[in-house]
């Protein structure tokens, strides 16, 4: 049996992470890196990739971009694969969560919403899978959340989302895996990210959240490391079309 923690290398790898320059899409590529992968983080704000970037060093690259830019997605993949070549990892943490109530839901509010967190993961995917097909490997990964099986309270946008994000991980793996490309998505529960600042910011609020889960607290950011890792190495080989919910165990209960 060859060394099982070879499973987990991901030397010779490049990475893109939409959402990098903050919360889960910035620990995820700190941890890819960490593996031996080459990173390119995507967003839109320049000052806080390149923070991220100097915080990993020569194994990173940003890339400033609105992945909700349909008409730029050609563009931007370009771009992407001038770093380190074309991904073979496909990390897709950008993210909106306008929490408007349902009777206060905006036009503008529900295609911004719709744009970044379940348009952009499927064009952008969509644009890359053509080379991860040449190489006969891929991997890509979908944030899902607790209201993609949950409904919350401002979350009517934001969970019709991340309900879809779940389907068209399932959609992707029919389409893909074929290839040699799985997809799967992480559902984290109550992180502390610019998301769920208003949660944190209320410590009532997060202690009723951590009382809800079955482990007793809320999530830390480096418990998104080992299921990330998993999802986007050939630990995960057999695994496709799934949603791993890293949440303490708050949907089990």
């Amino acid at each position: 049996m060859d060394d099982p923690r070879t499973l987990f290398d991901l030397t010779s790898r490049v990475a893109c992470i939409t959402g990098a320059s903050s919360g889960l899409g910035r620990q995820v590529a700190r941890t890819l890196a960490a593996a031996g992968a080459r990173v390119v983080g995507v967003a839109r704000r320049g000052d806080a990739l390149a923070q991220m970037q100097a915080e990993i060093g020569e194994h990173a690259e940003a890339v400033v971009a609105d992945v909700a830019d349909r008409a730029g997605i050609g563009g931007l993949v370009q771009v992407i694969n001038s770093k380190f070549g074309a991904p073979d990892i496909l990390v897709h943490a950008a993210g909106v969560n306008t929490r408007e109530a349902a009777d206060e839901v905006t036009p503008d509010g529900w295609d911004a919403t719709l744009a970044l967190n379940l348009s952009a993961p499927f064009f952008l995917s969509q644009a890359m899978v053509p080379e991860m097909k040449r190489k006969g490997w891929g991997r890509i990964v979908n944030f899902a959340s607790l209201q993609t099986t949950r409904a919350f309270p401002g979350g009517i946008a934001y969970g019709a989302t991340k309900a879809g994000i779940a389907q068209l991980t399932r959609a992707m793996a029919e389409a893909w895996s074929p290839f040699g490309i799985t997809a799967n998505a992480i559902g984290p529960g109550f992180f502390p990210t610019e998301l769920t600042q208003a949660v944190f910011d209320d410590p009532q609020r997060a202690e009723r959240n951590a009382a809800q889960t079955c482990m007793g607290r809320n999530g830390q950011m480096q418990d998104i490391d080992g299921p990330i890792l998993f999802l986007c190495s050939n630990a995960s080989g057999y695994v496709t079309g799934q949603v791993l919910m890293v949440d303490g165990g708050f949907t089990a209960k």
